[in-house]
């Protein structure tokens, strides 16, 4: 049971990552119409072929209800499938297979993934204030009858650097912590960004010293170890292989997929270390008939570096408590034996709100279709993608592979 491989990732689109003061403002529904053009400009489809649409409800500014059906007559499409994926930064990838798995269904045949991510204008009375004030507790709800307004954010556990490095101090409680191996990954990312002219980071190398010597936001997590929030967005188009035979670049096929929610706040896991990507890539891999050291690339969100050491960990690229020392080990880079993140991350990419995981699925597409320049991979027909929501609260997995 799963994903056949009879979906394919046949186009993409992306805004180039900018910092909100310098970013164009654009409605919404207006992002979603430009990258959806350009996505399917990518793939040499037209409009009317599609019917099905994936968007993220919670981030629309003109609408909190019936948002897909909003964005399909904005574009002017009827669509047979539709759907909101309420995910935080797995929410690409959740949207990636749900496209594949309709498709894989019956239940249409072309379906546009889309998630704008650059800022709305404002109405003349509408309060800045309200988003900043908000912006302060991360993803955590500050509304009456919320579990963690009442039990997390009056203790000081508020937003998502507190979260993350109570994570990283229980991983060295743990199994230790070699900070500058650890460093090793926004390093790694950083060369990779310097072979992406798309980067919000191009041409800005670091060592690991530029690393451990950046300011302590929150123990053990450094300023270079936490990803810059940017303007941006994205979109993805998938059909059935047998339409991308005719489209203009290399289909992608979906081959696996895996999805698990343990938790919102970390407070209340069993095991903070046991994180959600450890069941997900299991059945990814699985369902694809594959396993870890199969895989040609890893693209793993990367909102922090303790992230992707767990992501190693759990999705099985090494043992528990293993990750440092695969860290020192290994060569990340575009040019080394384990090419991880090979568009420079999120944390030398840019992080574009929900946008930022799509830029791992579009970079694994890419390099599967053998279109990223000084960057592209020698080996690239199989890739191993992740997303994480929250604070490894929700996270998900593909296993791409070339048509």
């Amino acid at each position: 049971m799963g994903l056949s491989g009879d979906a394919a990732i046949v186009g993409a689109a992306q805004y180039r990552p900018e910092k909100y003061a310098t970013a164009p403002c654009m409605f919404h529904l207006e992002q979603v119409a430009d990258l959806a053009a350009q996505a399917l400009l990518d793939a040499g489809l037209e409009l009317p072929e599609v019917d099905g649409l994936i968007v993220p409800g919670p981030l629309f500014h003109e609408a909190t209800m019936f948002v897909p059906a909003m964005a399909a007559e904005y574009l002017g499409v009827a669509v047979d499938y539709a759907e909101v994926v309420d995910l935080g930064g797995a929410s690409a990838v959740g949207m990636v297979w749900r496209a594949a798995a309709a498709i894989e269904m019956g239940l249409c045949n072309t379906v546009v993934c889309v998630i704008p991510a650059r800022m709305a204008p404002l109405a003349p009375n509408e309060d800045m204030g309200e988003f900043v004030r908000a912006s302060r507790f991360g993803g955590h709800s500050t509304r009456y009858g919320a579990p963690e307004a009442e039990l997390d954010l009056p203790y000081g556990h508020m937003a998502q650097n507190t979260g993350y490095a109570m994570i990283a101090q229980r991983y060295a409680a743990m199994h230790g912590y070699d900070a500058a191996a650890i460093a090793r990954i926004a390093v790694a990312q950083r060369f990779n960004a310097g072979r992406n002219p798309e980067a919000i980071f191009h041409g800005q190398p670091i060592t690991v010293e530029d690393v451990l010597a950046s300011r302590m936001v929150a123990e053990p997590l450094r300023t270079l170890e936490i990803v810059m929030p940017v303007a941006g967005g994205a979109a993805v188009v998938l059909t059935g292989t047998g339409r991308a035979r005719s489209c203009r670049q290399r289909g992608v096929r979906v081959m696996g997929c895996g999805e698990h929610v343990q938790s919102k706040s970390p407070s209340y896991v069993r095991d903070m270390l046991t994180t959600p990507i450890g069941r997900a890539s299991r059945k990814a891999f699985a369902m694809a008939g594959l396993k870890p050291a199969d895989v040609h690339m890893a693209q793993i969100y990367d909102c922090y570096t303790i992230t992707v050491l767990l992501t190693l960990e759990d999705a099985g690229f090494c043992g528990k408590g293993e990750g440092m020392r695969f860290l020192r080990e290994h060569d990340l880079t575009c040019e080394g034996d384990f090419p991880m993140n090979t568009h420079g991350g999120q944390l030398s990419f840019g992080q574009a709100g929900f946008a930022g995981g799509m830029s791992q699925v579009i970079e694994a597409m890419q390099q599967i279709q053998g279109r990223c320049g000084p960057r592209q991979l020698k080996q690239h027909d199989l890739a191993y993608v992740s997303g994480t929501g929250g604070v490894m609260s929700e996270q998900g997995a593909l296993i791409l592979q070339g048509a």
